[in-house]
């Protein structure tokens, strides 16, 4: 059976709803998934976990603010994305201090609170 995996990753103007396709192989079935924000990010996480994704990985323009949020919403029943998802799902992150595809900047400064 192939991993059912994703990846989630910024664009101001994206709509998680509708930018995503997914690549299927043997071994791994990849989602790839648009958000606008961190808010999108958490409910694009939760009805990937719903799908039977349990693989998630964030792209570089998750700050580490933005990747904690995700982390704590997947871990619990409710909150912002880890908190949002079973334990049973596994989030990773490609990490960018700044990220070219946000005007030089880290996710946390465009999002953070």
């Amino acid at each position: 059976m192939a991993l059912e995996a994703a990846f989630i990753f910024l664009a101001p103007e994206a709509d998680y709803e509708k930018d995503r396709s997914t690549i299927q192989t043997v071994e791994v079935n990849l989602t790839t998934v648009g958000v606008k924000n961190y808010e999108d990010a958490v409910k694009a996480a939760i009805g990937l976990e719903k799908e039977g994704i349990r693989a998630i990985e964030l792209c570089g323009g998750f700050g580490v603010e933005g990747t904690a949020m995700i982390k704590r919403a997947l871990s619990k029943e409710t909150a912002m994305i880890k908190r949002a998802l079973s334990k049973e799902t596994a989030v990773g992150v490609v990490r960018f201090d700044t990220h070219p595809g946000l005007g030089n900047q880290s996710g946390d400064d465009l999002f953070g609170n």
